[in-house]
C-alpha cells in the first residue's frame, strides 16, 4: 500500500488540477501531482525523454527497462508494451528480465552495461564507458545518461514511497512514449 494518497483531479491542488485531469490515470501521476510546483516541469521533462531525444525509441525503452529491472518493477511493468511497440522482440524482453545481454547488438549491449553501473553505484568502468562512446555520439551518451538517471530517480520514489502497480498504459495510453 502507497504511504501517499493518490490524487484525482478533483483532489489534486487546483494549482495542477487541469494539467493532472489530462493524464492517464496512473499511480506514478497520481503519487508525484502532490508536488504541485514541480509537476509540470517533471512532466514537460518526462515527456522530453519520451519524445524529443536523438537515441532510438527502442534503445530508450531497454534503457527504461534496464533501471525498472533493477530498481522498480513498476517502470518494467509500464514500459514492456511500449518497448515491444518500438521493436524489442518477446525474446530480448525475456532475455533482459534475466540479464541476459546475448540477443543485443554491440550499442544495445553496450548501453544495458552502462545503465547496470549507472543503477548499481553510479561507478562505470572506463570499459564499460569506451564501449558505450564507441557506438554512441556524446549527444546520444549524455541521452543514455539522462534517461537512466531520470527513472532511477523516479524508481527510487517510487519504491520510498510503495506506489502500487498499475495495469499497464503501453504507447496508446502514454501518447508523449515516441515511436
Amino acid at each position: 500500500m502507497a504511504r501517499v494518497s493518490y490524487l484525482t483531479a478533483e483532489t489534486a491542488p487546483p494549482a495542477v488540477a487541469s494539467t493532472h485531469a489530462k493524464m492517464p490515470a496512473l499511480h506514478v501521476f497520481q503519487l508525484l501531482v502532490h508536488a504541485e510546483t514541480a509537476y509540470r516541469p517533471w512532466l514537460k521533462l518526462g515527456g522530453a525523454i519520451l519524445s524529443d531525444l536523438a537515441i532510438d525509441p527502442l534503445l530508450r525503452e531497454l534503457v527504461i527497462l534496464q533501471v525498472g529491472r533493477l530498481a522498480a518493477r513498476y517502470e518494467w511493468e509500464q514500459h514492456v508494451p511500449i518497448a515491444k511497440a518500438a521493436g524489442a522482440t518477446d525474446g530480448q524482453i525475456e532475455a533482459l528480465d534475466r540479464g541476459d545481454l546475448d540477443p543485443f547488438d554491440a550499442g544495445q549491449r553496450a548501453a544495458l552495461v552502462f545503465t547496470r553501473a549507472f543503477v548499481r553505484d553510479g561507478e562505470v568502468t572506463d570499459e564499460e564507458y569506451a564501449a558505450l562512446a564507441a557506438e554512441f555520439s556524446e549527444r546520444e551518451v549524455v541521452e543514455i545518461a539522462l534517461t537512466a538517471g531520470h527513472y532511477l530517480g523516479l524508481a527510487r520514489m517510487m519504491t520510498a514511497l510503495r506506489i502500487d502497480s498499475d495495469p499497464a498504459a503501453g504507447p496508446d495510453g502514454l501518447p508523449a512514449a515516441r515511436l
